[in-house]
């Protein structure tokens, strides 16, 4: 009774990832196949692994690996200070809040702020340093990225150190640990849960941007998401686009199998 009542909720799951996960990647499959006129062909295949896109393969993961280290780098003192802090909630959902803003309008407001005339030109105006070329450069890019993605690393982050037991940390201080050995041999080993689901929450999306890259970075960045974008919309070649999206999945697998938990 318990498994068939069980099987009727599963139910609906099992027919949304069928529908909207595994039917969307088996369609991509199958265009991957087809070159730009429509013949069955593995040429798409052979072009993926010509120097011009493995250099942008090795690209985009350098540049996922920079924006996911650099947000782990923030999130996990600012995660652990979160838990010390009395209204521990509120500074959580205040920086939560800015994913409830939509992605392009964060992106033109950063636009005005790296501007020539911005915010941050003016403050080095103030310090003495001069106006600087801010915006269109791998910089500009990764501060950015990093911005958008960063509560994303926080959240889990902060839910692991929640779950911490205080007394492990009291006993490893009454053991003579001193606080960095504490950090290193204790609650980093049982909050690492919470970093590698950050990572695979911030480097998975990270391997496929393309509007940052084109209004921040000014196309000086060149990733697979970028490919991908002018394949589909520009040159309306679907295959090498599918192509280009079915190694994007295998880098997001093997990402997910590599930070997952293991037994």
């Amino acid at each position: 009774m318990k498994n068939s009542v069980r099987n009727v909720y599963l139910f609906p799951y099992v027919i949304w990832i069928g529908l909207f996960v595994v039917a969307p990647i088996l369609l991509i499959l199958y265009y991957s196949f087809f070159d730009i006129d429509g013949n069955w062909s593995l040429s798409n295949y052979k072009t993926f692994f010509t120097p011009i896109y493995l250099k942008m393969a090795v690209s985009s993961v350098w540049y996922a690996f920079l924006i996911t280290l650099f947000s782990l780098l923030v999130a996990y003192p600012t995660a652990y200070f979160l838990t010390k802090t009395k209204h521990k909630q509120l500074w959580l959902l205040l920086i939560i809040l800015p994913t409830w803003v939509n992605l392009l309008l964060k992106v033109y407001a950063f636009l005005g702020i790296f501007g020539t005339y911005g915010l941050a030109n003016a403050i080095l105006e103030t310090i003495g340093i001069g106006t600087k070329q801010i915006l269109f450069t791998d910089f500009s890019f990764v501060f950015v990225s990093v911005y958008i993605f960063i509560p994303f690393m926080i959240l889990p982050i902060f839910n692991s150190l929640e779950e911490l037991n205080p007394t492990l940390i009291d006993a490893a201080r009454d053991l003579g640990a001193s606080a960095w050995t504490t950090f290193r041999r204790v609650v980093f080993p049982l909050t690492l849960d919470g970093v590698k689901a950050g990572c695979q929450a911030v480097f998975i999306p990270s391997l496929s941007l393309f509007m940052i890259t084109r209004l921040i970075a000014g196309n000086r960045v060149i990733t697979l998401g970028t490919a991908i974008e002018q394949h589909f919309l520009v040159t309306q070649n679907w295959g090498m686009g599918s192509t280009i999206a079915v190694f994007l999945i295998i880098a997001m697998a093997i990402v997910v199998i590599a930070t997952g938990n293991r037994k």
